[in-house]
């Protein structure tokens, strides 16, 4: 933040303000201190926000709010750990389903779920979930 200051760059200022009020927020409202994974998640929400946004913005050719937002996305996005390529994803999905015994659509849950804690904040998991249902309905 003191960077983004130093530098007079506004929107960069604006969006990691976001991200700190996002944050803060979460810990007024619940009394709690958040772990890494916590913020992660909020992270991960935020990210998610944004796409949508800019889809509705673009639909409504409202190119100058979907630039801000995907300028938002980025910063955002450089907070999250380093993302898994889909060669490592396809991996992990392979492991996942070897380690639940998963044979069929019906078993998606367990696939994710043990996916979840091992994917969060590295991979985008509505790619992983479409990933997932081609490989169990294959």
């Amino acid at each position: 933040m003191k960077t983004a200051m130093r530098a007079k760059d506004s929107a960069r200022l604006s969006a990691i303000r976001l991200i700190l009020a996002a944050i803060k927020q979460k810990e007024v409202d619940e009394r709690v201190e958040l772990t890494d994974p916590d913020v992660v998640g909020i992270l991960e929400k935020m990210i998610k926000q944004r796409r949508e946004s800019i889809a509705q913005f673009e639909k409504a050719a409202r190119n100058d709010l979907a630039d801000a937002e995907k300028f938002e996305l980025g910063v955002v996005s450089g907070y999250l750990p380093q993302q898994l390529s889909d060669s490592q994803v396809q991996e992990e999905i392979a492991k996942a389903v070897s380690e639940t015994g998963a044979s069929g659509v019906k078993d998606m849950g367990k696939v994710m779920a043990a996916l979840k804690a091992r994917l969060a904040g590295r991979a985008d998991m509505g790619k992983v979930s479409a990933l997932v249902k081609a490989r169990l309905s294959g």
